[in-house]
């Protein structure tokens, strides 16, 4: 399965720190063993379903466990299948150098 997860909190961090609660759902993210590429806009990750699903969730919580009084998170998910379904490599290859 891949997803994309684009996590908006309000705040989105604080004063000194202005994207401290977007920081704390990739570290959510990179926390797992799950292969993630972040990107401008969200972050893509893939692996099992549940395992993804798990990691989603915590991604979501973390921004409220750091002080983020409302977060908003908006999800894409690609699965097939068998093990011939979606993976970020097949999506992304002929685009990267």
């Amino acid at each position: 399965m891949i997803a994309e997860i684009q996590v908006l909190p309000r705040p989105s961090g604080t004063e000194d720190d202005p994207h401290a609660f977007v920081e704390a759902a990739i570290a959510a993210i990179g926390a797992s063993d799950l292969h993630f590429e972040v990107s401008a806009l969200g972050t893509t990750l893939e692996g099992s379903p549940d395992d993804v699903w798990a990691v989603l969730r915590a991604a979501h919580e973390a921004t409220l466990a750091v002080g983020a009084t409302v977060t908003i998170t908006f999800i894409k998910l690609a699965e097939g299948v068998d093990d011939g379904g979606p993976t970020m490599d097949r999506l992304t290859r002929k685009f990267r150098d």
